[in-house]
């Protein structure tokens, strides 16, 4: 896959059981398996394993398909193909001295089992299978075209008609690779359908282009109609919920015009699409076998509070809350609390958003934490979470904060909302009411013996829209560095 492992979102993957019966349920699956125990010694292949043509118009009533749509012999084509691949049946060839044109003969496959008696995960790997199958249909040329090609000069050649099957491969790698980023973000949460044209730019549009010229407009368009093609083979898989084009705006490619959107038009006619759960869970199985890290949440469940609090600094918050969540429900709060607490300290660059998630993950536990949080107490890293805590929860006893205490607690909080979430509203919103709150803020600030203080100052500067404000923080920001040496 051609995604950045560096921009993937932890997913939130339904339940293998569910996601076995979403794949099940998806027609082309359902249909392979049909005809899987509909053949039998009699059924006649060719020497590919293809139904031959006489079989199809029996196959497709084995389907239930009506025998008056001309799609019927291709449908029933279809599903054979995936039962094939898939394992479902079995083709084995003939014997030599009967020549090899002759048909093979074909049993159950060992795979049909799976479907009705095999584990979640032996059905999801045969969907995958048939995963497989429909993306190699995908990224091969139109049939009709290359036969029109075959029966014209002979023979076929690929490099003249422009095709170019890893380049092909590559660009719907890439645009599933982007439908999963834009459908399957924070932590899944990702409900509205992508437009095909903007699926299609996010290809083929740089970054830095204004607006698209007449020759990448087209390019969009073509890439839109070669992807109208590809969603309606995968949708009767489960992989994407698919509203085609507008059949009528096909007469506008065949007068040659670029069938994109304007501003007040309604964007559904030109298609939209989005991945399923199953096209997910799909869409990261073939990325984890390219060697992509696509990290899902449950990952981090089984590994120490070390990994948890690292692995889950770069995620959404939904995503984080869920990683969480599932880790804690795995410990017992006390050795949770003392485990993530230990984790949670260090003057690293990542420390501050470490204990940014140590403190939402401590928010989950229960009082029976509470040992653990005033055994921190008189830590300089953890004494200040502690005692929001511990004050949260209603616990007697606490003792106030020293001033060094709540100003080191405030450079490590901005250092990881900076961390989390860059120069955000909120975060501009607390450097305003800090300033507002605390009139001598940056005359202390920057004494503070944190390693972030400096990068804080600044960012407070850049943040707050106060002129003078801004250039008080600069200002302490110059003497933190300073102090520091740097």
């Amino acid at each position: 896959m051609s995604v950045s492992p560096a921009t993937l979102p932890p997913v939130l993957l339904h339940s293998e059981a569910e996601l076995a019966r979403a794949a099940l349920a998806s027609p082309l699956l359902s249909r392979a398996a049909r005809l899987a125990r509909w053949a039998g010694p009699g059924t006649r292949v060719g020497a590919g394993g293809e139904l031959v043509e006489e079989q199809l118009p029996a196959a497709a009533a084995e389907l239930g398909l009506d025998a008056n749509d001309p799609d019927a012999a291709a449908y029933a084509s279809e599903a054979w193909r995936v039962a094939v691949d898939t394992g479902l049946v079995d083709v084995t060839d003939a014997d030599e001295e009967e020549g090899e044109d002759a048909p093979g003969t074909v049993t159950a496959g060992e795979d049909l089992a799976a479907l009705t008696s095999g584990s979640p995960q032996d059905i999801l790997a045969v969907w995958l299978g048939a995963l497989d199958t429909v993306y190699g249909d995908a990224t091969v040329p139109d049939m009709d075209n290359l036969l029109d090609v075959l029966e014209e000069n002979g023979e076929i050649d690929f490099e003249e008609l422009g095709w170019d099957p890893q380049a092909e491969a590559d660009f719907l790698d890439g645009v599933l690779g982007n439908l999963y980023l834009l459908t399957a973000g924070d932590a899944g949460a990702g409900e509205e359908p992508v437009p095909l044209p903007a699926l299609a730019a996010s290809m083929l549009v740089p970054d830095d282009m204004g607006e698209p010229t007449d020759d990448v407009l087209e390019q969009v368009s073509d890439a839109m109609m070669k992807l109208d093609d590809q969603f309606r083979l995968f949708e009767p898989l489960g992989l994407v919920e698919y509203q085609p084009v507008d059949e009528a705006l096909m007469v506008d490619i065949d007068e040659a015009e670029a069938p994109l959107p304007d501003d007040d038009e309604d964007v559904s006619r030109y298609g939209m699409v989005k991945l399923t759960p199953l096209g997910v869970y799909g869409i990261r199985a073939r990325m984890l076998e390219a060697g992509v890290d696509a990290p899902a949440v449950g990952d981090l469940a089984d590994k120490g509070a070390d990994a948890l609090l690292a692995g889950t600094a770069g995620f959404p918050q939904a995503a984080a809350q869920a990683e969480i969540e599932l880790w804690l429900a795995r410990h017992e709060p006390l050795d949770a609390a003392r485990e993530l607490l230990a984790a949670a300290r260090g003057g690293d660059e990542g420390a501050p958003l470490r204990r940014l998630r140590c403190q939402q993950a401590l928010s989950l536990v229960g009082d029976g934490a509470e040992p653990a949080l005033r055994e921190v107490l008189d830590d300089a890293e953890l004494g200040g979470l502690a005692r929001v805590w511990l004050a949260e929860h209603g616990a007697a006893d606490v003792p106030p904060p020293s001033e060094a205490l709540v100003f080191w607690l405030t450079i490590d909080t901005i250092a990881a909302q900076l961390a989390a979430e860059g120069n955000s509203d909120e975060l501009q919103g607390l450097v305003e009411g800090l300033s507002e709150q605390h009139s001598g803020f940056f005359a202390a600030a920057w004494r503070v013996e944190h390693p972030a203080t400096a990068d804080v100052l600044e960012a407070m500067g850049r943040l707050h829209p106060d002129k003078k404000v801004a250039k008080e923080a600069r200002k302490a920001a110059f003497k933190a560095r300073s102090q520091q040496g740097v």
